[in-house]
């Protein structure tokens, strides 16, 4: 083997995670952060198993996220973990666009209260109506409904009109609610608190 071959393999091989440590500080950094605490330890585990056939409830990694963490490579918050020093770059904050239509003036609605609504839903993209309801009830901020209802129902009053413009991410997501709502798609909808109960 010339020289110039034995170098070059000794890079390839340097830049290969040896160690379990190395493998969870490659899925960490291979991983995009969705909060900035890091990468959480579940799915840090997915990525090994599937990278490095590592099985996740073994002794050896759970050890190797605690020397990570004694050694001071990794950061850990919770069961979330960051590597020491690199920087997380979050996706921009997803939100829900509130045009308030009428105001009302009654009661406002907070998470925990049960309350009544009518309501339209249409897709963005083409207008087109995929559910409506003249009084629907659910429990605000019990996760009963899309994320975005309960953000873009919070505080309103009795009475009052709202139109939600809900990102796909606080709709139905990736999955989609098919046939009528296809995936990641953006909904409107006009919402009318009618009761707090």
């Amino acid at each position: 083997m010339s020289s110039t071959a034995k170098k070059s393999s000794s890079k390839a091989s340097s830049s290969t995670p040896k160690t379990l440590l190395d493998k969870i500080v490659h899925a960490i950094r291979a991983t995009p952060p969705t909060n900035p605490n890091g990468i959480s330890r579940t799915s840090i585990a997915k990525y090994l198993q599937s990278e490095y056939s590592i099985e996740s409830k073994s002794s050896q990694l759970k050890n190797a996220f605690k020397k990570g963490v004694d050694k001071g490579v990794l950061l850990q918050t919770g069961q979330s973990f960051r590597v020491k020093g690199d920087k997380i770059d979050l996706p921009e904050e997803v939100k829900i666009c509130i045009e308030e239509i009428e105001e009302g003036n009654g009661q406002a609605a907070q998470h925990g209260d049960t309350v009544v609504v009518k309501y339209r839903g249409t897709l963005a993209s083409d207008g087109e109506e995929f559910d409506k309801a003249s009084s629907f009830e659910f429990t605000l901020g019990a996760g009963e409904v899309i994320k975005g209802w309960d953000l873009g129902i919070k505080d309103m009053k009795v009475g009052g009109k709202r139109k939600l413009f809900v990102p796909s991410i606080l709709g139905y997501g990736k999955r989609g609610a098919m046939p009528e709502i296809p995936p990641n798609s953006d909904l409107n909808f006009v919402v009318t608190l009618k009761e707090i109960k």
